[in-house]
């Protein structure tokens, strides 16, 4: 068994807990390869008793990917797992880390992977397209959200949402979040939406700061294909993002279409624990 384990250079200091999980897996007998999930600062410096090896390449034969970072490092080195149809396991040096299925503290579990203790459950994924009367103009997968906020200029934007084309809703605000299960706990949460369990593969639409009294989230099937028009009002001044990653401009008449990918993402479970659990002990218990 080869795993690939990578470690965000910001979070993981000197990479101490990647290298913890490498001796721990080392010492079960299973392969491992050291990458960095994405190209460091010039100025930053690896240490030099640190080999790594080129990520792309040593996806091609590996059985599974360990990140170690925060949801933002695992959605990233998701795309590229995902791409391979390679299982992920997240392991928290982050905040909250709801997708992370292990904390710092916990790495002596990772004895278990070698045992094949261990469960693969599959995540939805969203296909968002931009498109102009033209052509189309921007594709990318999420795992998380599909963003459509406001620039800085203290405007609003005019948002039309439809779902298999009929209206289901049309607001001014700062934007709208349209998401999968997995994204029901980032920021469509903190926006007021609903937690969805993952299992329901649904997509959710959350207005963000609405100037509407009945513009609320929606939560629409799995087979349905959403829509999000911009208004006039617009002005050029509203931006999409996919799963945090850099912003794509978008102008008044854009349409942004969201839809069940055919892609899965897999995510490795190593804990018998239910998804309520899950959020017990990251939000609820913490709010105590």
């Amino acid at each position: 068994m080869k795993i690939v384990l990578t470690p965000n250079p910001y979070r993981d200091k000197q990479f101490r807990t990647a290298l913890q999980a490498q001796e721990i897996l080392r010492q079960s007998g299973t392969e491992t390869v050291l990458c960095l999930p994405f190209d460091v600062d010039r100025d930053f410096e690896i240490p030099s008793n640190i080999s790594f090896q080129d990520l792309d390449k040593e996806m091609r034969d590996a059985d599974m990917l360990i990140c170690f970072g925060g949801d933002g490092t695992i959605l990233h080195a998701s795309k590229i797992a995902t791409a391979h149809n390679i299982p992920v396991l997240g392991v928290n040096i982050g905040t909250l880390g709801f997708i992370a299925e292990l904390e710092a503290s916990e790495l002596d579990l990772l004895r278990k992977i070698p045992a094949g203790d261990y469960e693969i459950e599959p995540r939805s994924m969203i296909d968002v397209t931009v498109r102009n009367a033209q052509q189309e103009l921007f594709h990318e997968t999420a795992l998380n959200d599909a963003v459509i906020t406001k620039g800085a200029i203290a405007r609003v934007v005019q948002i039309t949402i439809c779902c298999d084309g009929v209206e289901a809703t049309s607001f001014s605000g700062d934007g709208v979040i349209l998401c999968t299960p997995t994204g029901s706990t980032a920021y469509s949460m903190s926006a007021g939406g609903p937690i969805i369990e993952p299992s329901a593969r649904n997509l959710l639409i959350t207005p963000i700061c609405a100037h509407a009294m009945l513009a609320k989230s929606i939560v629409v099937g799995p087979k349905r294909v959403i829509t999000a028009k911009l208004g006039k009002v617009s002005r050029n001044n509203a931006f999409l993002s996919v799963d945090g990653g850099r912003s794509f401009r978008l102008s008044s008449g854009d349409v942004v279409t969201a839809k069940n990918s055919e892609q899965v993402t897999q995510l490795v479970r190593l804990k018998n624990t239910s998804f309520f659990e899950i959020v017990n002990r990251k939000f609820i218990s913490r709010q105590r």
